[in-house]
């Protein structure tokens, strides 16, 4: 399994909890981002830099991906894009996206932002702490443990 972290909105509150988790269990991991992203030093992890543009990180990543490895993703688009060829996609906030569930958040987005397009005011998610922390360090790691 290699890891894959969607850099550009990576909350910094996550990055010791996976960069203990990449050293420990020595996972090969690629940061992708439209600009430099550093979760920490670590011999695991390969930074890439992509041309900035829509979806230029997520497809790269797409590119990448080969059955059973796992992507970090606050982008459902791309957690889709990832669950379609066989692999794992997380949340910052912990939630697993699955076969089962990943349809269901493709179209509440997809939902939201038509509402956003007519001109309707939506309110975002609520502001990242953590409690979601504590959640994507659990599920994180129950992850890791399953493999």
């Amino acid at each position: 399994m290699k890891l894959y972290i969607d850099g550009d909105a990576l909350p910094n509150i996550l990055k010791p909890i996976i960069l203990r988790a990449i050293d420990k269990l020595k996972i090969e991991t690629y940061v992708v981002s439209n600009k430099k992203i550093t979760i920490g030093k670590s011999s695991h992890i390969q930074y890439i830099i992509v041309e900035a543009g829509a979806d230029e990180a997520d497809n790269h990543i797409v590119e990448m991906l080969e059955d059973d490895d796992l992507v970090i993703t606050a982008d459902i688009p791309l957690a889709d894009r990832t669950i379609t060829k066989n692999a794992h996609a997380i949340d910052h906030r912990g939630e697993l996206y699955t076969t089962e569930n990943i349809k269901h958040y493709l179209a509440m987005r997809n939902l939201m932002q038509n509402i956003r397009d007519s001109g309707e005011i939506t309110k975002g998610p609520a502001p990242f702490g953590q409690k979601d922390a504590q959640n994507f360090a659990n599920s994180f790691n129950k992850f890791l443990q399953s493999i």
